[in-house]
């Protein structure tokens, strides 16, 4: 028997995205650490809506054009600028943003620190005006995680029926025509990720408890981010990966653009934390996203020189990583300034993950590059300090 959407109740009430920060969100939202993509950018989602005069997907409260826009940045009509959330490739947003526009679902693939889980927030705050659908893979995942679960106390008391039954993030997107996001779908045991094939080939979530089904309406799709570096991954079944179309995120092409990824997040995450302003250590920035690229290449900058490359993955989002505790470093216990003494014990850290075999690497490079390097003395003195 099939059973109308409707039927299955949302648990939470959610505002439209032109709401921003008013009534609709708790009063607790401004002073959240780390606000949801649909409330810290309510102002450029607002701006946008009001003059997107391009077609929209059905429940889509933006065009695919306002979406891109929104991701890569740019200024309205009116003036209003919209701030990039994603620095790289704009055809590959457009793909991103196209493939959620069709029936097929979106695979962000990329290895760690590449952006996956900060478009695919972006892109569901875009796309449904909220980015909270989300299920987080792990190696503990259940299969109700995806589907849906079960209130046992009621489930006891009156047997199984819709008031028992708890709606998985998927499974209210389905009714609701909303996007659902699965973070790190590869660390998800593979006989729970192949939930999701009836899923997106059929459109449908079985209920074979009741001898019911929920069907998806128009707007729903899912987007899952993945990446096959780290351990514990579970590799897709071919059915499974059918079902996605998959788009690479790769790292950022150049060290400049790679500083403005860094700069930008830092700034943005520092203000939450009251940091110092991040254009006074734009140096320092620039030295961390350097060291980082040259040992994760294994070659100098300038291709003279061969490295090793340490056990770690030296991703952008490490760099940010750096940067910010280096920021408090010099808030809590400086000058306000970021120096280089305030970010090497945290490049040493992300560097140094296999204490035998990355150590030696490090000090080879510290010894062979670092200290032959022009302006970067005091550089060298900060990391031979944190490393004895």
């Amino acid at each position: 028997m099939s059973v109308p959407v409707a039927s299955v109740e949302p648990t939470t009430v959610r505002p439209p995205v032109s709401e921003g920060l008013g009534e609709g969100v708790s009063e607790s939202a401004g002073e959240a650490l780390r606000p949801h993509a649909e409330h810290a950018f309510a102002a450029e989602l607002v701006a946008l809506a009001a003059q997107d005069d391009r077609p929209r997907p059905s429940r889509w409260r933006l065009s695919p054009w306002a979406v891109a826009t929104y991701l890569l940045g740019g200024t309205l009509p009116d003036g209003t600028v919209i701030t990039p959330k994603y620095v790289g490739p704009r055809r590959i947003v457009e793909v991103a943003v196209t493939t959620l526009a069709t029936d097929r679902a979106l695979l962000l693939l990329g290895v760690p620190g590449t952006a996956k889980t900060w478009v695919s927030e972006h892109l569901a705050a875009a796309v449904s005006g909220d980015s909270t659908l989300l299920v987080q893979g792990t190696a503990g995942t259940p299969e109700e995680a995806i589907r849906y679960g079960w209130n046992y106390a009621e489930l006891l008391a009156h047997g199984p029926s819709r008031d028992a039954l708890v709606p998985s993030p998927v499974m209210r997107a389905m009714a609701e025509g909303m996007t659902a996001r699965v973070e790190e779908l590869t660390r998800i045991p593979a006989d729970v990720q192949d939930t999701l094939i009836t899923i997106l080939s059929e459109k449908v979530l079985p209920i074979p408890e009741l001898g019911q089904e929920v069907q998806a309406v128009r707007g729903f799709n899912v987007i899952a981010t993945a990446n096959d570096r780290d351990r514990g991954v579970n590799e897709l079944s071919s059915a499974l990966r059918r079902r996605f179309n998959t788009v690479v995120l790769p790292l950022p092409e150049s060290a400049d653009a790679e500083v403005d990824i860094v700069s930008r997040r830092v700034d943005q995450i520092g203000r939450s934390l009251d940091l110092p302003a991040v254009p006074e250590g734009i140096e320092e920035i620039r030295r961390v996203v350097t060291v980082f690229r040259e040992l994760r290449d294994g070659v100098t900058a300038d291709g003279r020189t061969k490295l090793k490359s340490p056990s770690g993955t030296l991703s952008t989002a490490e760099a940010i990583s750096v940067v910010t505790g280096g920021l408090a470093l010099a808030a809590h216990f400086g000058d306000g300034v970021l120096r280089a003494s305030d970010v090497a014990a945290g490049i040493l850290g992300a560097v140094v993950r296999d204490p035998a075999a990355d150590r030696v690497i490090w000090q080879e490079y510290l010894e062979a590059v670092v200290r032959e390097r022009d302006g970067w003395k005091d550089f060298y003195r900060a990391c031979r300090e944190v490393s004895a």
